[in-house]
């Protein structure tokens, strides 16, 4: 069994608020749980308004599979146009 970990670093100029940074990170979080079979959840930078830590998980019995599947999210993600991704990486279990 492979599970890998997709550690996310975004971005949020729109954001002025915290309520206004929940509203996008739900959307990406919507997103991409609607396009992905993945776990994903902020995980770090609650109460930043402009920036905030996404962790993704899959598990798989294929390594390249899980691979494959975390760099689809960091493609999907950054083709959002309400965050930029400012940092990731990647981890396998």
């Amino acid at each position: 069994m492979r599970v890998g970990l997709l550690t996310i670093e975004l971005s949020i100029g729109g954001a002025f608020s915290l309520k206004e940074k929940r509203m996008v990170v739900n959307r990406v979080r919507d997103r991409v749980r609607r396009t992905f079979n993945v776990a994903i959840a902020e995980v770090d930078l609650l109460d930043v308004w402009n920036a905030a830590t996404m962790g993704v998980v899959t598990v798989s019995n294929d390594g390249r599979h899980v691979d494959e599947m975390l760099s689809k999210v960091v493609n999907f993600v950054s083709t959002l146009k309400d965050c930029e991704i400012e940092d990731y990486s990647t981890e396998m279990i």
